[in-house]
């Protein structure tokens, strides 16, 4: 049995749970998400979400496990939410932001503009001497995840000097360069 799915999920106070067909809504106080789901079988009792499957067939094993994730994930965001911090790492490298538009400075002729999805929040830190930062807030984890990898996909880290939008945390693999 999928070790993941077998762990019943239990729902903080505050959160709403519904299912209907063969779609689950999470309600919070940060907002509402739903998941179609399929060849599952998802019980809600006392606080708690047990999900089972019908038999032991690869494709069904997967899916036990990834719907288990998912509607965690779910309800964590809607009682929590998430949250994705990137460093600018470079001279010159500059963030800020109007509302939801995001102003990134790294090092390319022209500033990168980008329209960032109403529901991520967006913040950007610069203190002096240190790196700008950009903080991106949801109750979507994948929603969040995406905005994070497209802004870091406009200048990902290189090996050599380490230059680049990385996530706070991440250790970059280095390279030697020339040697003489």
């Amino acid at each position: 049995m999928s070790r993941i799915g077998k762990n019943p999920i239990t729902v903080p106070e505050g959160v709403t749970v519904e299912i209907k067909d063969n779609m689950i809504t999470a309600k919070g106080k940060l907002g509402e998400l739903t998941q179609e789901y399929s060849e599952i079988e998802i019980t809600l009792e006392d606080g708690t979400i047990t999900l089972e499957r019908a038999s032991d067939k690869k494709d069904l094993r997967a899916k036990h496990g990834l719907y288990r994730a998912l509607i965690a994930n779910m309800i964590e965001g809607v009682s929590k939410g998430w949250t994705k911090e990137l460093e600018l790492v470079g001279v010159g490298y500059r963030a800020s932001n109007q509302g939801q538009k995001l102003d990134l400075a790294v090092g390319f002729s022209h500033n990168i503009v980008l329209d960032v999805a109403p529901e991520v929040a967006v913040e950007t830190i610069s203190e002096k001497g240190k790196n700008p930062r950009v903080k991106l807030t949801s109750f979507d984890k994948q929603l969040v995840g995406q905005v994070a990898a497209k802004i870091r996909g406009f200048r990902r880290p290189e090996p050599y000097k380490g230059k680049g939008i990385k996530f706070v945390g991440e250790e970059i693999r280095r390279k030697a360069g020339k040697s003489a």
